[in-house]
């Protein structure tokens, strides 16, 4: 359902370019440690069609749009307290929690450069 939707609502071509029928939405995330689990950074992104239109980064601590339609679902989910507190929880309950597994996938970094 979601896939046909966006179908139908797909954004219009470039001058020139026809429709490709493919629309994909994306979400990216990373969890990002420095000095083991000294520094935890959980970085979430939503890519639509190969654009970043929004993005989560628990060192800001709150979602950030990066377009105009991005900026308007990031102050709507901001002004979630409980769904906020539980977003930035996420660098520990997830992130550091889950480190041992991570690690053997990860490049190790020592402090900043």
């Amino acid at each position: 359902a979601v896939l046909v939707a966006l179908g139908v609502l797909g954004a219009p071509p470039t001058a020139g370019e026809e429709l490709s029928g493919v629309f994909q939405l994306m979400g990216k995330f990373e969890c990002r440690f420095t000095n083991g689990t000294e520094q935890v950074t959980l970085l979430e992104r939503h890519i639509y069609n190969r654009e970043q239109w929004m993005h989560f980064d628990s060192d800001v601590g709150e979602y950030v749009g990066d377009t105009p339609d991005g900026e308007k679902v990031a102050k709507d989910l901001n002004s979630r307290p409980e769904f906020m507190e539980s977003k930035r929880a996420e660098a520990d309950t997830v992130c550091r929690r889950n480190y041992e597994l991570f690690t053997p996938f990860s490049v190790e970094r020592r402090g900043e450069r």
